[in-house]
């Protein structure tokens, strides 16, 4: 027996976020299922040798043909999402989360005179309003806790009412106003009954509707100068965003929808399908599109909903539920509508999610289209065969003698024509080869193709001098040996102007056979110097993702040097300043977050930093200005 699973996939497609993951068996049944706060730390214990592995997970992971994961904003809601799909799909290797009495419930005992909140985990009482269940006990203790104080609901026993009651002298709840207090007769039972029924709607609804009733009397208790009141009102608008926030993979019971998520660039598309099933996540798909053509998101939605639920015949059709959720309406939004009232034989809402749970599950959604996104082009780029095809269609569509086996790229960045600086990435058979990565600091351009032809004159002179004076590398190496490597291809980002610019600077260099194409981002044209028209490269197909890789990953080194050069620079002309030191200067850059906010700072607001005082703040301000 192999000492390793044949499906592991690489360490570094698996997400460090909070999540839940699935194992699978060869027919798709789920085996178990878990949490974790950080998945791949989690999933990585199950990789290792099998040998080292407990008895029961060993059967386990060798039942399994593969491992899905799902990425969720926080560990509370893994814990909730967990508790949901085991109920759901009863993996056969959990032995957690059987039995439903096992765990708590928030509960309100809505058919007594003076209605009780109370926790339980006990589901046969009659008259009870139930609520969960709650997979930790402390989750559903902190959450009635923070309630208590918008809805000031008796939470007492029967024993200690009927004793305030006889002694006339409320508990300490009432006193501190986590409790209305009816056993003293502070308000009436209709009363009590009222704030009982909007704890009930608020935990069942768990929408914002009760928040914004809130926020409005705030607003109006400020107007109407009742500053207490307002601020009474603003803590408990505070309270119920914090239980909401905890709440978003948990709706009514009445709520139907699949939420769509969608993440794309210029060539494919992922979308991540989270369906939700009497206020309960049921399931999660995801899938990559590749775009034959150019989609913007609108018309990616209309492409998504048609395909998710159009009949297919001989297979089984998607059900079609009372809300769909997209990121986008689409221009054709009533007659999809229309497409799928009829489908589902009742209306359908088509819409996007503004506020609440159904928002934040919409946000989730999207982190794991974009997760799915890059773990698709990591995957497709790593894909020998593919990368050899990428290869062979750029050498055929270029019209070159050979494959190009060492591709450079070169991007500028700026901002606002100030801080000029450039990249050079390196690729290698279709890989990107890291220390071979070069930036470059321009000190004086009048425009991009000015600069192109620096960065390459700069570049080229060392193929014909292997020693001139190196520049920094990202881990500023000054390695001479790579940097003299001869390219088969080069690559600028931009259109015709660069490419002739990166053009001139070859025949300047006296550097002879290099080929030097161009490509444009809004179209993805590949420019070739002297020619009117571009190359255009089939979409969807291997070398034209190969080349967006390259240019997307130039794109990405420059602008990473930018920005820190933009920080070093106001971080060397802080240091100056007499009276501030190297930990004053991090602490204004932590505080305001970036160079670009310090600098349009005003003296009050540096002098609000620990250990800044005005004077010295003054003195900032001058220095920046000037």
């Amino acid at each position: 027996m192999a000492n390793e699973l044949s499906f592991r996939p690489k360490t570094g497609e698996i997400p460090t976020d909070p999540g839940v993951y699935r194992w699978l068996d060869a027919n798709g049944r789920v085996l178990y299922v878990g949490k974790a706060k950080n998945l791949r730390a989690r999933l990585s214990n199950y990789f290792g040798p099998l040998d080292s592995l407990h008895e029961r997970t060993r059967r386990m992971v060798t039942s399994a043909a593969d491992v899905t994961w799902t990425i969720v904003k926080s560990e509370y809601e893994a814990l909730q999402l967990e508790f949901m799909w085991i109920k759901e799909f009863d993996p056969p290797f959990n032995v957690r989360f059987k039995d439903d009495k096992s765990y708590p419930y928030l509960a309100v005992s809505v058919g007594e005179a003076f209605p009780r909140a109370f926790i339980t985990r006990n589901r046969e009482m009659k008259g009870v309003k139930y609520f969960g269940p709650y997979t930790q006990a402390w989750a559903v203790r902190e959450t009635l806790d923070t309630l208590l104080k918008v809805y000031p609901v008796r939470s007492c026993t029967k024993g200690v009412f009927n004793r305030a009651q006889s002694s006339g002298r409320a508990c300490l709840l009432g006193d501190i106003g986590k409790c209305a207090a009816p056993c003293v007769g502070r308000v009436d039972s209709q009363t009590h009954k009222k704030i009982a029924a909007d704890f009930v709607d608020f935990m069942g609804g768990g929408d914002t509707k009760h928040v914004e009733v809130l926020r409005r009397r705030m607003f109006e208790a400020s107007e109407s100068q009742q500053y207490e009141l307002a601020a009474s009102l603003r803590d408990d608008v505070g309270a119920l965003e914090a239980v909401l926030e905890k709440s978003t993979v948990v709706f009514s019971d009445q709520t139907d929808a699949d939420v769509f998520g969608i993440a794309d660039d210029e060539l494919a598309a992922a979308v991540s399908q989270f369906i939700v099933r009497g206020g309960r996540i049921r399931g999660v798909r995801g899938w990559v599109v590749d775009k034959e053509l150019e989609r913007d998101l609108s018309e990616l939605v209309e492409y998504v909903i048609q395909n998710v639920y159009a009949p297919i015949d001989g297979a089984e059709p998607q059900e079609v539920p009372r809300e769909v959720l997209v990121p986008v309406i689409p221009s054709d939004a009533k007659e999809l509508g229309h497409w799928l009232s009829d489908l589902r034989g009742s209306k359908v809402d088509l819409r996007v999610a503004q506020r609440g749970d159904k928002a934040a599950l919409a946000a989730t959604a999207l982190t794991n289209a974009k997760h799915a996104l890059m773990l698709y082009k990591t995957r497709r780029s790593a894909d020998f065969t593919a990368r050899a095809d990428a290869l062979a269609g750029i050498q055929k569509n270029l019209h070159l003698t050979e494959a190009p086996l060492r591709i450079e790229c070169f991007d500028v960045s700026h901002l606002g024509g100030t801080g000029v600086v450039a990249s050079m990435v390196v690729f290698e058979d279709g890989l990107p080869k890291k220390d071979h990565y070069r930036r470059f600091s321009i000190e004086n351009t009048t425009d991009d193709t000015d600069s192109i032809y620096q960065v390459l004159s700069r570049r080229l002179k060392y193929l014909k001098d292997p020693l001139a004076e190196e520049v920094e590398s990202d881990e500023g190496s000054t390695s001479r040996s790579k940097f003299a490597y001869r390219p088969s291809l080069l690559i600028v980002d931009g259109g015709l102007p660069q490419v002739n610019a990166a053009a001139r600077a070859i025949r300047d260099s006296g550097v002879e056979g290099l080929h030097v194409v161009g490509l444009a981002k809004r179209l993805e044209e590949v420019w070739v110097p002297g020619e009117e028209f571009p190359v255009i490269f089939p979409r969807a197909t291997d070398e034209l993702f190969l080349l967006q890789r390259i240019r997307d990953e130039a794109h990405r080194f420059a602008i990473t040097y930018q920005r820190q050069k933009r920080s070093s620079s106001i971080a060397s002309t802080l240091v100056e300043i007499q009276g501030l030191g190297e930990k004053r200067v991090n602490a204004l850059l932590k505080h305001f977050g970036s160079a670009k906010r310090l600098r349009i700072a005003t003296a009050d607001e540096i002098s609000s930093v620990a250990g800044i005082g005005p004077i010295l703040a003054q003195q900032i301000v001058h220095s920046l200005e000037t």
